[in-house]
């Protein structure tokens, strides 16, 4: 019989294969392995403790459903994250009903390679900013459009690749690089005019 260590000590697919002839403990390492960074995705696209909480259960909830049909075609961390994705995007439109996304694509669906700019998000976020611009940062990245910001989480943030983020959010490759591409502008005009208003403010106190 299996022990628990040995449980852990397994890789995601073969804790799949596990949990889909029915062993929970299979499952359950899974749950385990994945709670915290679905959390973590879940808040930063909804930026609301409660509603990431909520949605995190629902993206567990509907993966131990759809475990049985889940075929090694991807991984399971990137079908994981689609889940989660889906989940908590169903709650940020509940909670902003009515809403109209503000995203206007360059292409109808957002298929057009984007212009080339240099990418000044090569390194993680946390790494980029100090506490102060950090604030700034957040606060840019939650009034982002839908689309943009769930873009952004994924790729910037959690590290995903385009290919990833393009299977997690059914999206071609060249639609993630123009939307992650009109989101890395907004944010990077939000910085600059924070960096514009403080040093106008500056030289007028002098």
């Amino acid at each position: 019989m299996t022990t628990s260590a040995q449980v852990r000590e397994l890789d995601d697919a073969d804790l799949v294969k596990r949990a889909q002839s029915g062993d929970t403990r299979a499952f359950d390492e899974l749950v385990r392995r994945y709670r915290d960074k679905v959390y973590r995705l879940s808040y930063k696209i909804l930026r609301h403790e409660e509603d990431a909480a909520e949605a995190l259960q629902d993206a567990f909830l509907s993966a131990f459903r759809g475990l049985k049909n889940f075929k090694a075609e991807s991984t399971f961390s990137t079908w994981l994250y689609r889940i989660a994705t889906n989940a908590s995007l169903m709650k940020y439109r509940r909670r902003r009903d009515g809403h109209v996304s503000l995203e206007q694509s360059q292409s109808g669906e957002g298929t057009g390679e984007p212009m080339q700019i240099p990418d000044w998000s090569q390194q993680p976020l946390a790494e980029l900013l100090n506490s102060e611009t950090h604030e700034v940062m957040e606060e840019g990245v939650e009034k982002l459009p839908e689309e943009l910001r769930t873009v952004f989480v994924l790729r910037d943030v959690e590290g995903l690749s385009n290919a990833e983020v393009a299977e997690v959010l059914n999206l071609s490759v060249a639609a993630v690089k123009s939307r992650l591409h009109r989101a890395r502008i907004a944010l990077r005009d939000r910085l600059n005019r924070y960096f514009a208003d403080k040093l106008t403010r500056r030289d007028g106190v002098r």
